[in-house]
Formats: structure tokens, sequence, C-alpha cells
């Protein structure tokens, strides 16, 4: 009995071994499993630490490139010049046959030359400098000057002409328009000659001074307030104001050559087209500017010059002005243009220059990269120097572009794929991207001698209206950038046709009222000849 109770004791006490044993096995599992849990959180948070650190670490490269381009704009060259290593105008001289003696050899020959003869200096020649001749169309104003004291009977023989420029300050004159009247004895009426159009009329001022003004603002970057103070040293007391109003009304008398020429400039199969931002006063915003945009088209054909302003960036302003138009557009990177790609038979074209100066600005990021591409940039520069030079005719550059230009442009593509394994984020990256991103807009210039490889053209023309902004600072209301945007437009088109804008302005001023609609396309800058 005593022997049945110790096996039944001690099967109890297996058991319950068993069943601590099974508890503990159930507790290792479940430290194992946690164990494994822990494992998988800390493997993903090593490969989301690893991302971020990647993340940061072209974050740091790409914010390191913005802020080397910022210390470049504000105190570097902006020059965007690139000279290859490889340049072969650059090459050393190589002297076929001569053998170069070292330097050793040359001081000694030299210290003997020295010890055994004089020394012999040779006088240095002064050139006198060059000068350039006065214009003949200047008006001569003569002074002669006699001798003090001179003999009776002294035969002159000649004569000695000294011409030095001077100048005299612009001044204001008043015209007076005298109009007799008469009476007609046989009728009892009164007859008088009709007043001349005035470009202001009942006003007091003429096409000539209107015509200064605005030159002087817009060509030559004097604001309206500047120009008043001029006037009151010269002793005309004109008020801002009453500049700004002279103007509001002029560019009313020419917004008619302003819409004929907007009319015209589509006229074409190859457009330009660029923005620029424009701080506007407006009444939504109080206390401070409405950022307008200045929208610039360039007729490379007719050369003309269109600017559009609008309240906005966004497509709603060239869908305007390209509502039927078919033809090229020449744009630079910007996303609004992507939605014109094959609308309405638009093909876009895209900017070399642009994608040049996203590897200029790479450098100092990656410059063996960078080198390389600009090499390739510098190729096919140097094929559009060659036609342009050569004043080629545009079916000859279309067959220059095809022979030399299209192998170098496919080298170049297959370069940037190969090489598009950088930080996208990376100065160098963002340049390949760029490039590769805009690559079938790229390439298109070689498939038609009248594209260029770049829109430099109309990007020179944005130059004058960006230092004009430095200078008024902003707009005073939306009507009035609608009214710069007029102006703009026709002195711009004067620059690029070599247009004396000021001898423009003067007279189609005066003429603007008489002509008729039908002969308005006269007054454009490209056709205007001056009236006598």
């Amino acid at each position: 009995m005593i022997e049945q109770k110790n096996i039944y004791n001690s099967v109890v006490a297996g058991y319950i071994n068993i069943n601590e044993i099974i508890e503990e096995n159930i507790l290792l599992k479940e430290k194992i499993r946690l164990i494994e849990n822990k494992n998988g959180l800390l493997e993903n948070n090593n490969s989301l630490l690893e991302k971020k650190l990647s993340k940061a670490e072209s974050e740091i490269v790409y914010l390191k490139s913005e802020i080397k381009n910022l210390k470049k704009l504000v105190f570097g060259a902006k020059s965007e010049r690139f000279i290859s290593n490889n340049n072969v105008d650059q090459q050393k001289l190589q002297f076929e046959g001569a053998e170069i003696a070292s330097s050793e050899t040359i001081i000694e020959e030299v210290v003997q030359v020295i010890e055994q003869h004089e020394r012999i200096v040779t006088p240095k020649v002064i050139k006198s400098p060059s000068r350039n001749a006065l214009p003949e169309h200047l008006p001569r104003i003569k002074e002669v000057i006699e001798p003090k004291e001179i003999e009776e009977g002294a035969k002159k023989i000649g004569e000695e002409i000294t011409e030095i420029l001077e100048y005299t300050p612009g001044k204001i004159y008043v015209r007076q328009i005298i109009r007799p009247k008469y009476t007609v004895p046989s009728t009892g009426s009164i007859t008088i000659s009709r007043l001349p159009s005035l470009p202001i009329p009942k006003g007091n001022a003429g096409s000539s001074l209107i015509s200064h003004i605005i030159v002087s603002k817009l060509v030559d970057h004097l604001p309206f307030y500047r120009q008043s103070k001029i006037f009151k040293r010269e002793g005309v007391d004109i008020a801002e104001s009453t500049i700004n109003d002279w103007f509001k009304i002029a560019c009313e008398n020419i917004k008619p050559v302003y819409e004929k020429l907007f009319s015209e400039i589509t006229n074409t199969d190859y457009l330009m087209a660029d923005e620029t931002p424009l701080a506007v006063l407006s009444q939504d915003k109080p206390n401070a500017t409405h950022q307008g945009y200045f929208w610039l088209y360039y007729n490379p054909k007719d050369k003309l010059i269109c600017v559009v302003y609008c309240k906005g960036r966004g497509r709603e302003g060239p869908s305007e002005f390209l509502n039927s138009y078919i033809g090229a557009l020449q744009t630079d990177g910007y996303k609004v243009y992507d939605s014109f790609e094959g609308k309405n038979g638009i093909v876009l074209l895209s900017c070399m220059a642009h994608a040049r100066r996203k590897f200029t600005e790479a450098l100092s990021n990656d410059k063996k990269r960078a080198e390389i591409a600009l090499e390739y940039f510098q190729k096919l520069y140097h094929i559009e120097k060659i036609a342009r030079e050569g004043t080629y005719t545009s079916e000859e550059r279309k067959a220059l572009r095809q022979k030399e230009s299209v192998p170098v442009l496919e080298e170049f593509k297959t370069w940037l794929i190969e090489n598009n394994n950088v930080l996208p984020r990376s100065a160098i990256g963002v340049a390949i991207n760029y490039t590769l991103k805009l690559w079938h807009r790229l390439e298109r210039y070689a498939d038609n001698g009248n594209y260029e490889i770049d829109n430099n053209l109309i990007e020179n023309s944005i130059r004058p209206i960006a230092l004009g902004k430095k200078n008024y600072l902003f707009a005073g209301s939306h009507n009035g950038a609608k009214r710069l945007a007029i102006a703009y437009s026709l002195l711009l088109t004067c620059k690029i046709n070599q247009v004396n804008p000021y001898e423009y302005l003067k007279d189609i001023l005066t003429r603007a009222q008489d002509i008729n609609h039908k002969n308005i396309k006269e007054l454009l800058p490209n056709y205007w000849t001056q009236t006598v």
C-alpha cells in the first residue's frame, strides 16, 4: 500500500514537473516570438533609417549646391563660358625639327653675352593712342582763335583743326502754333487753319516730350519721379502725376499699333516664348504687391516682339495668345508649356542654353561629368557658329546639322543615359534629369534650318525689362501693367530692328490718330520709315 502511494506521489510529482516544463516551453516560445518581432521591427527601423540617411545625404548635396549657386549669384561672375581642356586652339605650339635648349644653357649664354658686350638698351616705341573720328552727322560749332600778335601782311598758309566732343543738356522749349483768323467778306464767316494732330488733344505736351519721357523710363530706366526732378533742375516744374497721365494717354493712342503687332506676330510657323514676373500694386493686397507676369513672344522671321501682361503664370495667358497659332514654339522647361505639346498643331522645342546652364552650375558638384557634358554642348555650338559666320541658308544649315550635329546629339544622349545613376537631387543629377526629360524637344532644332539651337534671342529681350523693374520697382495697377506691355512691345521691336526708339515714338504719336487703320501695318517698327 505504501509502495502504491509512493508510486502515485511520484507520478503526481512527474506530472507537475511536466506541466512546469510545458509552461516554461510556452514562455520560451513566447519570448522567442517577441524577440523575433523585435528583430523584425529593428530591421524595419534600420531600413527606414537607411532611407532617411540616403535622403538626408541627397538633401545635403542639394542644399550645398543651392548655397554655392546663391553665392555665385550674389558675389560671383555670371559668365557661363566654358573652356575645354581639349580645346584645339589652346594646344601648345610644336616646333618641328627644333631642339629646345635647357634653361641652364640659356642662362649661361645670356651671362656670357652680358659680360662680353655693353648692355644695349632698345628704346620702347610708344604708340600714340588711336582715336575714332567723331561722327560726321553731328553739328559743328566753329570757334576760330587768331594769334594775338600778327604782323601786317602775314599770309595764311593753313590751319590746325582740333575737334572736341561737347554736350548741351536737353532743353525744353515751347512750340507756339499761331493760326491767323480771317473774315471772309462774301460770306461773313471766319476761317482758320486746322490745328495739327496732337498726342494729347487739348493738352500742352508735344510728341517729342512724351517720346522722351517714355524712352527715358523704359529704355534708359529713369522712373517718372527722377525725370520730374531733372525737369525741375531745368526750371520746369512737371508733377510726377502729370507725367503719368501723359503716359496713359500716349499708350491709349498707340494701342491700335500694338493690337496690329499682336495679330501679326503669330503669322509665322516659328515662335519663341518666355515670361518674367512683375510686382503690381493691387486693391486686393493693400499692404503688399501682387506678382503678375509679362509673357513675351518673339517672331524671329519678321523680328517682332509682343509683350502680354497676365495676372498669373498659369496656362490661361499663353492659351489665349496661342489660340489660333500653328507651328513650332520654343521655350524653356517651364511645365505650363507641356500642355501645348501637339495641341492645335503646335510642336514644342526646348532651349539648349538652359540645359547647358544646369551643367555649368554642376561644375562644383561633379567636375568630371559636368566638363564632359559641356564639351558636347561646345561641339554643338561650334557647328552653329560655322553656319552663322558662313551665312548659311536655311537648307544649308539643316544639311550641316544633319551631318555634324545629329551624331553628336546621339552620342550625348547615350552618355546621359549611362550616367543617370547619380543622386537625383545633386546638381549633376538635376542637370542630367532635366536634359533627358526635354531631350525630344532639344534635338528637334536639327530638323529645320529656320529653328535656333536656343531661345537666347528672347532671353536678351527680357533684360531691358529686368533692368527697368530694378528702378521703377512695380506697376501702379493691373491696367498700368498692361500699358507697360504696350510700350515695351513697340520699344523692344525697335531695338531688335535697330530703329531709334525716340524718333519712332515721336513720329507715330503724331500720326497714330490720323492713320487709316487699313495702313496701320506701316506703323510697326519693322515696316516704319520716318516721315520727313
